[in-house]
């Protein structure tokens, strides 16, 4: 019928199906275009991906009070067999599954047995526990101590106390409503019987769960007896509680299959369509983004048509353990499962047992002891690390991603990242869904994305890649402000960790200034620690001397912070404390201390600095002054995509409004000493590919604004830039001489870059190089020509006292 087909067809994104609609739609004779529509929906929320848990399935006990009419897992007690697998057993399983690359312990275990049979009590106090729930709160423990691995427990109905237990061992949880008819507790149904199967306390249960914000799995189990009627209340029931909470991360909709040796062995399993009619209007009658899962070894031959029909999500599928629930239908082999997946025209991803949107917001998901468990398996959007590369350390460069960055023949980035791609080489300014969904590119679209970004960098720069001739000079590790991030700053107030404070004096700013010369630098550029007796006087005196020890040399100097520091200690507004370093000697600053420009991420990481507008009003008042600068931002600790895409609209916008930019500089988080990730509250760091596409995606987002996108050799190391150069990439930075800052966090990627170093990364990868000054001009023939001929110098610091020594590697 026309009016039950245009229905679903003519469905907004921001619509779902009310329960007089998905009525209209229980009889429909022609499925197709409903799931026409159920996929539509699917792909604008979801894209390519259907997406897996890799476990481990720990089934603690086979033991259970109820007896629900199609169950081969439960049983009674047998003789000789233990009730509950033993610490030792648990331990073992899940060694196997962390061997095997699972990230999720599965524990699945019958309702409450101890309140049915005796000798399951006496088992329990055998183990030193009470209740079942106790001892899977104690295991559970157990397995994320020793292993690792993130429990997901589905462990019945369950009180305020038990959530609040488990809520500290497992990183998510689940019970199957199943069905929210209790015409099917009845006599004769499949679960009479069975108290824990009574809809209103498994609602309950759910309930509980969003109360006590636990990231959630349920759905419906279909063909037990219930009506489509009944699957329509069942759904709406869960989208209700949902809609309160916002916790339930996936519903199932899962196939009943009737087993030899139950009651309800000769009850014919639901046909295909049925299935698949129901995945569609659970799909329609969820908003967009819900995770809808049908697990894979249930429907075996279908699973194109499962896709079809608007899952996203296979559900946990496990390399070593069987399904214990249903032990006759075998999990497919993963190379198989993404093979079926391709030919239904989507990639399979890993996730976690919490999925990515929950993972994003830890703060509100997560127990903080499970915090830094999480952390250090996720990337920035909350899907498993894909490597174990790290920026700041000598990792190999994970070859998976390297064969991406460029690719092989053509590729297909799909309509929507194409039509993002397309926007921005036009140069018109894309939104923050745009940009979010361009960092999310994989596969094909990664590759397509860093095609792009280098076409671009080719029409706009050509094959010139430049760097700059400059020396570092930090002339403070003391600082009173507590960013959680920083392993340089040393003093009263920070985080004390690695080196000694020290502060130079003005005689040795110049003989550094000097030596830089000599060494053919044509920019120093100079920033510290906010030291607790530094005013505005302090940064004007280093201008003077500089200006005083080389008139020549480019000053690129002061992070916004220090000049909103060094103004409000003079007293003066920032306008005129930039004009008084301006007339000091002062030519341009860096863009230092943005980290992330949202105030989101700032009151965690930063909450003392500058916030996000105090830091652009520094930028945009030096800009109106004639300064240049440059901005950057420094990405992968707690942050997300939205905030990167926030960072480059606000970037992109001020450029718009000014031209101060000179350059843009993506500053991957080195963890390794970082404070913040040593109290296990970040991040280990971006991924590779993130770390590419971000050089990659600033190189689209900001045209044709921002022309210059410049790559760090100290977060990436030389094979690093050499894939940026691939993606988007014409400038290396300065050669440094002195680098202090990525040092103290852990990097080991040296602290100099020669120019005959530089260039030979340049000439390697097919590029021509180009020494410039700071602001994008040549460098002079003599200043080249003495840098080339410079001998690098040995590392030198001062400590406390002014006096300096060589650094063995601090």
């Amino acid at each position: 019928m026309t009016t039950q087909i245009n229905i679903p067809e003519n469905l907004g994104l921001d619509q779902r199906l009310s329960r007089d609609q998905a009525l209209s739609l229980v009889d429909i004779a022609d499925i197709g275009p409903l799931l026409k529509a159920a996929g539509r929906r699917r792909d604008a929320a979801h894209g390519g991906i259907v997406s897996y848990s890799r476990k481990v399935f720990i089934p603690l006990t086979q033991l259970c009070r109820d007896v629900c009419h199609y169950c081969t897992f439960a049983h009674p007690p047998r003789k000789g067999e233990k009730a509950f697998l033993t610490r030792e057993q648990v331990l073992a399983i899940a060694e196997a599954g962390k061997r095997a690359g699972c990230k999720e312990a599965l524990f699945t275990l019958g309702d409450k047995p101890e309140l049915r049979y005796r000798s399951v009590r006496e088992e329990l106090r055998e183990l030193g526990h009470e209740t079942t729930l106790s001892y899977l709160t104690e295991v559970a423990g157990l397995v994320l101590r020793e292993t690792g691995l993130l429990p997901h427990v589905n462990p019945g109905l369950l009180s305020d106390a038990d959530f609040a237990a488990l809520r500290r061992v497992s990183i998510s949880q689940g019970i199957m409503l199943e069905t929210t008819s209790d015409r099917l507790c009845t006599k004769g149904e499949a679960h009479h019987g069975s108290p824990d199967k009574v809809p209103a306390a498994r609602l309950d249960t759910i309930r509980r769960a969003g109360q006590h914000d636990v990231p959630f799995t349920s759905g419906i189990l279909i063909g037990i007896g219930e009506t489509r009627e009944e699957r329509i209340d069942s759904l709406l029931a869960l989208r209700d509680l949902n809609d309160a909470h916002d916790h339930i991360q996936e519903v199932i909709v899962q196939n009943f299959r009737p087993k030899p040796g139950t009651r309800m062995e000769d009850v014919e399993a639901p046909q295909v369509e049925d299935h698949l009619w129901t995945i569609a209007m659970a799909r329609l009658i969820f908003e967009p983004e819900m995770n809808i899962q049908a697990p894979p070894n249930l429907s075996p031959g279908a699973l194109k048509q499962l896709v079809d029909a608007g899952i996203n999500d296979w559900g946990g599928v496990s390399p070593v353990t069987p399904d214990h629930v249903n032990p006759e239908a075998p999990w497919p082999h993963l190379q198989e499962l993404a093979a079926e997946t391709k030919a239904a025209g989507k990639d399979l991803a890993e996730r976690l047992a919490i999925y990515p949107a929950y993972a994003r917001h830890p703060q509100r998901w997560v127990e903080e002891k499970l915090r830094k468990p999480l952390y250090d398996l996720v990337d920035a959007d909350g899907w498993p690390r894909t490597d174990d590369w790290c920026p700041g350390r000598a990792d190999p460069l994970p070859a998976a991603d390297l064969a991406l960055v460029r690719g092989q023949g053509p590729v297909s980035a799909g309509v929507q990242v194409e039509a993002i791609v397309d926007k921005a080489l036009e140069g018109r300014p894309l939104n923050e869904r745009e940009i979010v969904r361009l960092f999310r590119a994989r596969g094909d679209e990664f590759t397509a994305v860093c095609r792009a970004a280098n076409d671009l960098r080719r029409s706009v720069n050509g094959d010139v890649v430049s760097y700059v001739v400059t020396r570092n000079i930090n002339y403070t590790n003391i600082c009173y402000f507590k960013c959680q991030f920083c392993a340089f700053s040393k003093g009263k107030l920070s985080e004390n960790l690695r080196g000694k404070p020290y502060d130079i004096g003005m005689d040795e700013v110049e003989r550094r200034v000097q030596e830089a010369w000599e060494r053919g630098a044509s920019e120093v550029c100079m920033q510290g620690g906010i030291h607790p007796s530094y005013t505005g006087q302090k940064y004007l005196d280093i201008c003077a001397a500089v200006k005083g020890a080389v008139p020549e040399m480019h000053l690129h100097a002061f992070s916004p912070l220090e000049v909103w520091q060094g103004a409000r200690t003079l007293g003066i507004s920032v306008a005129e404390f930039l004009s008084d370093l301006k007339d000091a000697g002062l030519k341009s600053l860096p863009g230092t201390a943005a980290e992330i420009l949202d105030d989101e991420v700032r009151a965690s990481l930063c909450a003392d600095k500058i916030n996000t507008g105090e830091w652009l009003d520094v930028m945009r008042t030096a800009h109106g002054l004639g300064l240049r600068s440059t901005a950057t931002i420094m990405f992968g600790h707690i942050e997300r995509y939205e905030h990167w895409a926030r960072h480059l609209i606000r970037v992109r916008d001020l450029q718009m409004e000014t031209g101060g930019f000179t350059e843009f500089v993506p500053l991957p988080f080195v963890h390794m000493e970082a404070p913040i990730y040593l109290k296990g509250r970040s991040r280990r760091g971006p991924t590779f590919r993130e770390s590419i596409l971000m050089h990659a995606v600033s190189r689209l987002t900001l045209n044709p604004h921002i022309t210059n996108i410049q790559a760090s050799w100290v977060k990436l190391g030389p094979d690093g830039v050499r894939q940026c150069l691939e993606a988007g990439v014409n400038d290396l930075g300065g050669t440094l001489m002195d680098e202090s800052i990525s040092r103290s966090a852990g990097a080991s990627h040296g602290q100099e870059m020669t120019p005959a170093r530089m260039e030979e990364i340049i000439r390697s990868s097919g590029r021509l190089p180009r020494q410039r000054n700071t602001l994008y001009g040549n460098a002079p023939a003599s200043r080249r020509e003495r840098s080339f001929d410079a001998v690098q110098q040995p590392h030198l610091l001062a400590n406390t006292a002014g006096q300096l020594r060589t650094a063995c590697g601090e």
